[in-house]
């Protein structure tokens, strides 16, 4: 694997400074689609409560400004990206991609959609490193394509957060005056945002979906060894899946978000635990820290879609 490190002499540890500089950067990017991902559903949900004299509160907790908060958020996952190895985050994108789809046949169009976007801020980061690492494995100059893919992700973060900055400070005002192209557009098209981010989303896991299959299957010498891997992990997800659209009935809030990250690491856990690696059990606990950051850091969104899910099943039971 070429490398920036291969124009250098090889010296003691070099190749191991690579690899980490390598793994920063195919955090950074994951991060930064994450940071994208959350900007966007921020101006949407923004937009909604502005539009509903109801949900006064939930637009002004969205406008509060802490400014320390995004660049901690993009560090914090950098760092737990680039920790956990190809293997887990391979498995925690084929969990994700497989209760999405469970939930979205299930549950059809509806508020819930904007729930499921937060919920697969990691599991998008981890995506996005597994997909890096499929398309770069043995590229020349990998290095330098990973700084670059870091820079333009970096520069899409900054500029969805200046969007979602500019619309929490001023969306009201410009929207009725009609004098600012960006809020005009945002009253005119501002609803297409969720199947903007449900495209994209859809491109996104469908390349990490093929990348987590190939990670995985690389390390089995024979197919023995793979169908003794693929089958307990088949059950593990078909029983995760099937808890998860209980437990996604029977009640929604942030409780049940959390609940529902540690059942699913629970459950990787402890397959792991008879068909994985040592190595594989500290990702994991790396893993349900990362998940665990980024509800901690979506709070005020993921309450505000939890209470519109809540506010739209009794107008459809009286429909």
């Amino acid at each position: 694997m070429f490398s920036l490190g291969s124009w250098l002499p090889a010296l003691p540890g070099l190749a191991w400074g690579w690899a980490l500089l390598d793994a920063l950067l195919q955090g950074l990017v994951g991060a930064c689609a994450v940071s994208v991902l959350c900007s966007l559903l921020k101006v949407y949900l923004y937009i909604q409560c502005a539009n509903d004299p109801e949900r006064q509160a939930e637009k002004e907790a969205m406008a509060a400004r802490w400014p320390l908060l995004e660049p901690l958020q993009v560090l914090v996952l950098t760092a737990v990206l680039a920790l956990v190895g190809s293997r887990v985050a391979a498995l925690v994108v084929l969990e994700f991609s497989l209760r999405a789809a469970s939930t979205i046949l299930s549950l059809g169009k509806g508020a819930h959609s904007s729930q499921l976007y937060l919920l697969c801020q990691y599991s998008l980061g981890c995506g996005v490193s597994c997909g890096l690492t499929f398309l770069l494995e043995g590229a020349p100059h990998r290095s330098w394509n990973l700084a670059l893919a870091a820079g333009l992700a970096g520069l899409l973060a900054l500029h969805a957060r200046r969007l979602a900055r500019h619309v929490c400070a001023l969306y009201e005002l410009h929207s009725r005056q009609r004098y600012c192209g960006v809020c005009i557009l945002l009253l005119a098209a501002g609803h297409g945002l969720p199947r903007l981010l449900r495209n994209a989303l859809a491109v996104t896991f469908a390349v990490a979906d093929l990348a987590a299959v190939e990670l995985i299957n690389r390390d089995f010498l024979s197919t023995g060894e793979a169908v003794r891997f693929w089958t307990p992990l088949s059950i593990c997800y078909t029983l995760l899946v099937v808890y998860m659209q209980e437990e996604s009935r029977q009640s929604t809030g942030r409780g049940a978000a959390f609940r529902t990250v540690l059942v699913r690491m629970g459950g990787l856990f402890i397959l792991l635990l008879t068909v994985g690696r040592w190595s594989d059990i500290l990702h994991i606990f790396v893993s349900l820290l990362g998940e665990l950051w980024c509800l901690l850091h979506s709070g005020v969104l993921l309450e505000s879609c939890c209470r519109q899910v809540r506010g739209g099943q009794p107008r459809a039971t009286r429909g």
